[in-house]
């Protein structure tokens, strides 16, 4: 017959090998809530501030490849985002592949922010290359978050002068004059 002792040792050693207990799970369970508490708002600003850089570099290289299309195409600046993309070679003044696909393809949303590009009210080229769609005279392209708060706070825009300017309520600059008189990026 088993001591007394040994069957005490023995029913704790059994009860030990159960698992955890309740509290032991809560514990574990309420280190893991704060430790998301205080990661998931990091990750999502930095997201944000992510966005927001890739919107205006995607601004720069807009400005660029406008530029670009005024000197190959000798047609003003491009007529639409749509001219600064394309499909296959070889490249036309009506496609000319100089920029991402996903920017110059409806509804020209990319990295939470949409782009517009406009004639910035200075109006067509007077005599385009055959068979071109008349290019600009000057251009306004802006980038604003399609959820604001969320991909983005600022919105940016840019000019045929090559500067990008931001705008911290995350308002769409409506002309060139008024994306000009905003604050520009250093």
């Amino acid at each position: 017959m088993p001591s007394t002792m040994s069957a005490v040792y023995d029913r704790t050693r059994i009860v030990a090998h159960r698992g955890f207990s309740l509290i032991e799970l809560l514990i574990v369970v309420a280190i893991i809530l704060i430790i998301a508490a205080i990661a998931i708002p990091s990750m999502l600003r930095s997201r944000l501030a992510a966005n927001q850089a890739t919107a205006a570099a995607n601004l720069r290289t807009i400005s660029t490849a406008s530029v670009s299309y005024w000197v190959v195409y000798s047609n003003g600046y491009p007529p639409s985002l749509a001219a600064l993309g394309g499909g296959l070679p070889p490249a036309t003044c009506n496609a000319s592949i100089l920029v991402d696909p996903v920017l110059t393809t409806a509804p020209y949303q990319k990295s939470g922010y949409k782009y517009a590009y406009t004639d910035g009210g200075q109006g067509n080229v007077a005599n385009p290359p055959g068979g071109c769609i008349p290019g600009f005279v000057g251009y306004l392209v802006t980038a604003t978050p399609t959820n604001a708060g969320i991909t983005g706070n600022l919105s940016y825009c840019g000019t045929e002068f090559g500067v990008i300017h931001f705008d911290t309520s995350g308002a769409t600059a409506a002309t060139g004059p008024s994306c000009n008189i905003l604050p520009s990026i250093q």
